[in-house]
């Protein structure tokens, strides 16, 4: 390691490069302005689309063949990527006392409010491909850049 390269992350190696598994709720929000996240808008207020989340109908096809009872696809934001932040999805059946729900037509994406933060207004597609297969984000208006595959962004400030 010379001089002029950063310290190693914590918990890491020197020499070895861990990908970051910390959530952006406990570190990185410390630093970002956070606007608060109304927990219900009413369809004709100027903030109801801009607090959505909106799911393709690919989205809510593919929800609707994998998911059981009361599953959703849980969307989280979380520290890392190649630029920065990235998506990160799962599949759930708790709903958390800050999550938000979005539900169309029987399928439900939760999403926590720190992670709203990042994602309000986007958009929630399944992509199915040659190589892969993935639920994405997409035109999300938070997000300055993305990396190539679409799972890594860096947020406007």
């Amino acid at each position: 390691m010379s001089a002029h390269d950063p310290p190693p992350a914590p918990g890491s190696q020197a020499g070895l490069c861990p990908a970051p598994t910390f959530s952006i709720s406990t570190y990185l929000l410390r630093w970002l302005p956070r606007p608060q996240v109304p927990r219900e808008a009413s369809s004709s207020s100027p903030q109801a689309d801009e607090w959505q989340i909106h799911l393709t109908d690919s989205c809510v096809q593919r929800l609707l063949e994998i998911t059981e009872g009361a599953e959703f696809l849980r969307l989280q934001v979380e520290g890392g990527g190649c630029s920065g932040f990235q998506y990160k999805f799962s599949l759930d059946t708790v709903v958390n006392a800050d999550d938000r729900v979005f539900e169309q037509g029987g399928a439900r994406v939760v999403v926590d409010s720190d992670s709203l933060a990042f994602v309000k207004g986007a958009q929630v597609d399944f992509s199915q491909e040659l190589i892969r297969s993935s639920f994405q984000v997409l035109n999300n208006p938070q997000a300055q850049q993305g990396c190539s595959c679409g799972s890594s962004f860096s947020v406007k400030l």
